[in-house]
């Protein structure tokens, strides 16, 4: 929005020209969303708390758990309002891209809004319905990955590429939409498995964010791309303006979502970021990058599918309980010890998906 208007004013005051540059929108992406964040933050967690809109605890959890019952939720609300405004105020609204994210983004928060309502007004732990929740995920993944493939202008658009291997780019073709559904509606699930302790899932997903922004901003740039040996993907530099207004509108929430927490994201929160993590990398074409630095994410989505697989082959649970962030709290661990050393991961993770784009 922004941009246009100051291309326009470019006319008249050549300094308005520094508006073009991604670097420079992308920084003020970033301290749009975060400045929204801690604007809104305090007001909304009052109201939330006005209005009793509190945190619903299942009882199958841990017991340390139930202190957080009436803990206001839904503040993934906060995060999505921060990320889009930032995202429509500097990105360049003629790029498909944006509008794609930004609106997978905000459907999957609906979706989320309408489990959270769910669990905090009719006070069911178990939120909507776990078909229905899948569907609805299912048919905007299908939607948007059918979109991206419909508007693939060259083969790099849906080849798939391995780090490592240097010349490796296998052609999709319509299996494409398959992969790209995978990861949008995969990683959606996997944040919102994450999402159990305060403040464990934002923070990954701000330092995955940050380095997806890195990694769009290299693909979209044709002398970055060739001399790192990635694909080169046209206009995907602009959703390096929506990473960072994630990073930044992320690290805002964590300011009120740090243990002990003030507020939870809840499901719209959850879900909509992982749906955005997995969509951008679908785009610049770094899934397996993806994979790779949100390792804390896979993890935790494999030690549930492991922990259920176990169970109804043998009858033997493999962790104390399962995602993975509640089986070393049942083994004593403080909270704030799980969620930093997952942290640590994190860090680790990400630069070695970095470092990805070099070791090819």
């Amino acid at each position: 929005m922004l941009l246009m208007l100051t291309e326009y004013l470019s006319q008249f005051n050549s300094g308005f020209t520094v508006f073009q540059y991604l670097t420079v929108r992308g920084i003020l992406g970033i301290l749009t969303a975060l400045a929204l964040s801690l604007i809104i933050g305090p007001t909304m967690i009052r109201r939330l708390n006005y209005h009793q809109i509190g945190q619903v605890i299942r009882d199958d959890g841990p017991e340390s758990h139930l202190s957080k019952a009436g803990t206001p939720t839904m503040g993934g609300a906060l995060i999505l309002v921060s990320i889009i405004i930032s995202s429509l105020l500097w990105s360049d609204l003629r790029n498909p891209y944006v509008w794609v994210v930004v609106i997978v983004t905000g459907l999957y928060g609906a979706i989320g809004w309408v489990d959270d309502y769910r669990k905090v007004f009719e006070q069911n732990p178990k939120g909507l319905a776990a078909r229905w929740k899948y569907f609805w995920q299912s048919l905007i993944g299908f939607v948007a990955a059918a979109y991206l493939y419909s508007i693939a202008a060259v083969p790099a658009d849906t080849q798939l590429f391995i780090p490592f291997f240097k010349d490796f780019a296998l052609n999709l073709g319509p299996f494409y939409i398959l992969l790209a559904y995978f990861m949008i509606v995969g990683f959606s699930n996997a944040v919102n498995l994450t999402d159990g302790l305060d403040g464990l899932a934002i923070l990954p997903s701000v330092m995955v964010a940050a380095a997806l922004g890195v990694i769009a901003y290299l693909t979209g740039n044709i002398e970055f791309s060739a001399y790192l040996n990635i694909p080169y993907i046209a206009d995907a530099g602009e959703l390096g303006i929506f990473c960072g207004a994630l990073a930044g509108a992320g690290l805002g929430f964590l300011w009120f979502n740090t243990y002990p927490a003030q507020i939870f994201m809840g499901d719209v929160g959850a879900l909509a970021l992982g749906a955005s993590l997995g969509l951008v990398a679908v785009i610049i074409r770094h899934e397996f990058v993806l994979i790779i630095m949100g390792g804390v994410f896979v993890m935790e989505t494999l030690s549930v599918i492991l922990q259920v697989a176990s169970f109804k082959l043998t009858g033997k649970r493999i962790f104390r309980m399962a995602p993975l962030h509640h089986h070393f709290e049942l083994k004593g661990w403080p909270e704030p010890r799980v969620i930093v050393r997952f942290w640590i991961i994190t860090v680790i993770l990400v630069l070695f998906g970095l470092a990805t784009l070099k070791l090819r």
